[in-house]
């Protein structure tokens, strides 16, 4: 049995995928930059800063820290302000509320504390988490490791006592670097083929698959 299971947000417990990609052009139309949809799709979960950096890279365009910190603080806002457009996954709920007091529970996200605070008070699920990594808790994006090391440490575990619930290739190999188990879900933008290639101990199409999901955590 796992004593802490860790889980990611956008993509895995929360259909995000409208707000940020809205959140992300609106912020880079500041600029006047627009950027690929499937490319933003794809780096969501290693950092807004990171996917920033990456899209001015592309583009040749110059920025400095200013410059990412006005871009981040645009995305922000316009997250908070599309809260209602965001809905939980099928399962995410029963499957939180199955696992209290079963397992610690930890939310590790690389999205921005005050959107995140705005999400778990808008679906009324904070209270099932013992711990809440975010963003602005860590120096390194993933498939760095440092996000669910933290968590692991927040919830006074090791990583080996803990299991990632992850939706993307980044988040799968970030829990591996981690040295945690990591259960996959198909909810996010990767197919299955991308992400048995960074085999995941457990590959599930939804939160829906509780039953596997607890066999596998509460082995």
């Amino acid at each position: 049995m796992y004593k802490g299971a860790i889980f990611d947000w956008d993509g895995t417990l929360a259909d995000t995928r409208k707000a940020i990609l809205t959140s992300f052009q609106q912020a880079l139309n500041t600029i006047g930059i627009q950027a690929d949809p499937q490319f933003i799709e794809r780096q969501i979960g290693t950092g807004a800063a990171h996917t920033f950096k990456e899209i001015l890279q592309k583009q040749n365009k110059p920025y400095n820290d200013q410059t990412i910190k006005q871009l981040i603080q645009t995305k922000i806002q316009t997250q908070i302000k599309l809260a209602n457009t965001v809905k939980l996954l099928p399962g995410a709920k029963n499957l939180l509320q199955t696992l209290q007091g079963k397992t610690k529970l930890a939310l590790a996200s690389m999205n921005h504390r005050p959107v995140i605070d705005t999400l778990l008070k808008a679906k009324a699920i904070g209270n099932y988490f013992d711990a809440i990594i975010s963003v602005e808790d860590v120096h390194n994006f993933k498939p760095n490791p440092e996000i669910f090391l933290k968590a692991a440490q927040k919830l006074q575990l090791q990583p080996t006592e803990c299991v990632v619930i992850e939706d993307s290739i980044f988040g799968v190999q970030a829990a591996k670097n981690a040295g945690t188990a990591c259960i996959a879900v198909l909810t996010g933008v990767y197919k299955k083929e991308e992400l048995e290639k960074a085999n995941p101990a457990l590959i599930v199409n939804s939160l829906r698959e509780k039953t596997k999901i607890l066999n596998f955590i509460l082995q």
